[in-house]
């Protein structure tokens, strides 16, 4: 990375001077959208491989079509059209299944795309990021299995498998660990060269269209050498841009301001920020947490142990499952409460393949075997399906109430509320809202994400800003890349007015 010093002079606008030429893509958020989206700016551009032969007879006939048109270049919607799988979005159906063709089968057919780096169609754009590139994945604790497998995590020309075998590790259970993952994803931006792009240790806390006449007296240098020669060209007639601010922390742990004018924005933060509370009465005492790393950290300190009171783990996601396993592995007493009937197709348990998931097949028996009603083989563990969290006291004991209305009483030691996170868009006007497909409702990922274009992701509301991977309803690695396509096939074609 840059030294600081650099980064700042990158980042912040120096006064007084003509001449300004916004930067055309910020990136917010370093995640695998964010990654991916990068390399498909920087140049990287995806062609149907000759002799490639798909699964799909009619999606191979329209590929050789147009057979020396690169995939940035051609008509998406016709591409995706008829493309089913498990994704809603058509064009992350369209780029998952020309990397993996026959993967949900089973199979292991190559990728029927190859990859030239034409640095001549490259855009200068930004990344700004909290963490090292990979987002979240450095906040999630290492030894953890993600739930997709493990070649779903890679990124486009550099399957995760490969890297891995270099590392002399392999997967267990065709799944990866997130350390693992968060590793990979470092080392994908310098094998890709997309160092250059990445400003981490950035935190953005406002993005905002101002007119272009109001900034003609500041500039910023372009992040890129040799942005010259990149096919974008700064549409002079544009009358908004957008102003991103925030802070760049540094080695010191000062805060430097920064301040960006970019010509598009592209969200792509995750759902990671925010944890969901549940609004009930004490759930700001010291001893109720909204994230698994609190428990961690309680045993690693010894402040939890076999012989405490309960820890009370609220949710039936696999966030819960995995504290569940962690306490069960550490013999430590959990009460486990959730809202939902244990045979509730709704329920992920009730989703997962059993063979490929056995730790959370487990997770499930405990919750259907185990209840307070019916003791079960399980020690150290109850589950209290169809019950919520009325309060938390002073003193450590929460109630809670059935479906009946009925309330039970526990002394706890510490409680842990995992039922889901929601993205922190604060540094937008109105928290986003505006932007969400119902606007009366915060952003959320699987209820609420923002309203784009299915096939260029660029939101319905606000021209120039655009939304990957969870913001826009993509909740998995395979199909986030699919809206980094749509976005660099979208800000491509504004950037040449006639495409092949």
């Amino acid at each position: 990375m840059l030294p600081d010093g650099k980064m700042y002079a990158l980042l912040t606008r120096p006064q007084n001077k003509s001449g300004l030429k916004p930067l055309p893509v910020v990136i917010i958020g370093n995640g695998p959208s964010g990654i991916c989206l990068s390399y498909l700016l920087s140049g990287y551009t995806p062609y149907f491989k000759r002799d490639s032969l798909h699964p799909h007879p009619i999606l191979q006939k329209k590929l050789e079509e147009a057979r020396d048109v690169s995939i940035l270049d051609q008509d998406l919607e016709y591409l995706s059209e008829g493309l089913e799988g498990r994704s809603h979005s058509p064009v992350a159906l369209l780029f998952d299944t020309l990397q993996r063709p026959d993967t949900d089968f089973g199979g292991t057919a190559e990728s029927v795309l190859t990859w030239w780096h034409e640095t001549d169609r490259a855009i200068p754009h930004v990344v700004l990021g909290r963490n090292a590139p990979g987002g979240a994945w450095h906040s999630i604790e290492g030894s953890m299995v993600t739930l997709s497998r493990g070649e779903w995590m890679g990124l486009p020309d550099l399957p995760f498998k490969e890297w891995l075998k270099q590392k002399k590790r392999g997967l267990r259970n065709n799944r990866a660990t997130a350390e693992d993952i968060a590793q990979y994803y470092q080392h994908y931006v310098v094998k890709k060269g997309l160092q250059k792009n990445f400003r981490c240790s950035t935190v953005v806390t406002s993005v905002r269209k101002v007119s272009a006449d109001s900034i003609s007296n500041h500039t910023q240098e372009d992040q890129q050498e040799n942005s010259d020669d990149s096919l974008w060209n700064f549409n002079e007639k544009s009358t908004e841009v957008f102003q991103v601010d925030g802070f760049f922390k540094t080695m010191k742990g000062d805060k430097e301001p920064l301040s960006i004018y970019a010509e598009n924005v592209v969200l792509a933060t995750g759902t990671y920020d925010s944890p969901t509370w549940l609004g009930v009465k004490g759930e700001n005492l010291s001893y109720v947490h909204h994230q698994l790393s609190a428990l961690e950290e309680a045993v690693k300190n010894n402040i939890i142990g076999i012989m405490s009171d309960p820890v009370l783990i609220v949710g039936a996601g696999l966030t819960a499952a995995d504290a569940i396993l962690f306490a069960h592995h550490c013999n430590i007493p959990v009460v486990h409460v959730f809202r939902r009937k244990v045979s509730d197709p709704g329920l992920i348990f009730n989703q997962l393949p059993k063979m490929m998931y056995p730790e959370y097949h487990k997770v499930h028996q405990m919750m259907k075997e185990q209840s307070a009603a019916c003791a079960g083989p399980y020690e150290c563990y109850v589950s209290l399906p169809e019950h919520h969290v009325l309060s938390f006291g002073k003193d450590k004991k929460c109630i809670f109430q059935d479906k009946n209305g009925h309330q039970k009483v526990h002394k706890i030691s510490m409680a842990l509320v995992l039922t889901g996170s929601n993205p922190n868009l604060s540094f937008l006007p109105n928290n986003g809202i505006d932007l969400a497909m119902n606007s009366s409702q915060p952003v959320n990922p699987k209820r609420n994400p923002i309203d784009v274009d299915p096939f260029t992701y660029e939101s319905t509301q606000e021209k120039g800003l655009y939304a990957l991977g969870p913001l826009a309803g993509d909740n998995f690695v395979r199909f986030v890349q699919g809206g980094a396509l749509a976005v660099a096939s979208s800000l491509l074609k504004k950037a040449n007015k006639n495409p092949p």
